[in-house]
């Protein structure tokens, strides 16, 4: 018998979470499948046997649901593993940025900035474990690569969709990008997320020049590299791109903090580029431990450390946890979004030992 996992998304960006995490499980000789949500999401897929629907999920019995989402179908058998849709972006004040929706057996968190929370819930809670891995999304990143030596600096531009702290729909400054790119000083790459309005989408692609650049991908980190700064508003894509301990400009972020070179107005933005691009010394600095924080490991390796995680998790003995509290509500709302109604739900985690599989990892 071979250890079988699922990843568990619904969105496109999810795709290059869990790549890395498909990779890692294929080199091992271990089966997996995805299951994906949303219908659009699938076109991303060349292999579309690879794509489960909520009945053959089932049926596959995976021992591990490795799960890019806030949420998972509780009737799905196996271990439910979150590895995170993103780092904590602040984009609601005062209020938990670590909800425990009692989905989950086991987190892989990032770093500092999520762990402690995690793990202060887990030891209040008693019905889930916390483990500090990284994120399988940066492995890609690292090591990380000589600063580029671009003849003219390019600066990404990157926006979250909420439209309390999107960039990209701000009119005003959708205009003074278009006039700043045709000054022809600096580079321009646009990518927005990918569950903003095609309207929008489409007004960024009638600006490019040959001073700006609309990239419609999910993989941002070739783009992270090549681009000396970022600008961006209240998008955990920042917190990213800081990870190569490089400048970002921030546009009216939700909590700006002493990492980012934050802004109001439209009228501020050119300054804070040309502020960025000088590399500040005082800002770098402050980016060097914001990132420390946000992601502990620099090796590349954060899918080996999850896969080696979650195997663990499985090996063992997990009588010590509680069962996860019943959440019907929360149960009833999966059931109906993905049209799939059972009475079934796993309450506790999969124990099965490692002796009982062809080889151990």
């Amino acid at each position: 018998m071979k250890q079988k996992f699922l990843l568990y998304i619904t969105y496109a960006y999810s795709i290059p979470i869990c790549k890395p995490l498909e990779k890692e499980i294929k080199a091992r000789g271990m089966e997996v499948k995805w299951f994906v949500e949303d219908e659009k999401t699938k076109a991303y897929f060349k292999n579309q046997e690879d794509i489960l629907t909520i009945e053959e999920a089932i049926h596959y019995e995976p021992h591990i649901v490795l799960t890019a989402t806030d949420y998972v179908a509780d009737f799905i058998p196996g271990i439910k593993v979150q590895v995170f849709h993103g780092f904590p972006a602040n984009k609601r004040k005062g209020t938990d940025q670590f909800i425990i929706r009692n989905f989950f057996d086991l987190y892989c968190t990032q770093g500092a900035t999520s762990t402690p929370n995690f793990k202060h819930k887990s030891e209040k809670l008693k019905h889930f474990e916390v483990i500090e891995t990284g994120w399988p999304k940066m492995d890609a990143l690292f090591p990380l690569k000589n600063k580029p030596h671009n003849e003219k600096p390019i600066i990404l531009v990157s926006s979250t969709f909420t439209k309390k702290y999107s960039l990209a729909l701000n009119v005003s400054l959708q205009e003074e990008l278009k006039r700043l790119s045709k000054i022809g000083k600096w580079h321009f790459d646009i990518v927005l997320h990918p569950l903003i309005a095609e309207e929008t989408v489409a007004k960024f692609k009638s600006f490019q020049n040959e001073n700006l650049t609309y990239h419609d991908t999910t993989n941002l980190i070739p783009l992270f590299e090549k681009s000396d700064i970022m600008l961006c508003d209240t998008s955990s894509a920042l917190i990213e791109y800081l990870l190569q301990l490089k400048p970002v400009v921030t546009f009216r972020n939700n909590m700006p903090l002493a990492s980012y070179i934050n802004v109001d107005e439209v009228s501020e933005i050119e300054e804070a580029i040309q502020y960025a691009l000088s590399q500040p010394k005082d800002i770098i600095s402050e980016i060097k431990k914001y990132a420390d924080e946000s992601h502990t490991f620099k090796d590349g390796k954060s899918s080996k450390r999850v896969i080696d995680a979650t195997l663990d998790f499985l090996y063992k003995d997990k009588s010590y946890l509680k069962p996860k509290p019943l959440s019907l509500v929360r149960k009833y709302k999966i059931r109906k979004k993905l049209n799939y109604f059972t009475w079934k739900s796993y309450q506790k985690p999969l124990t099965i030992a490692a002796d009982q599989f062809d080889r151990k990892f």
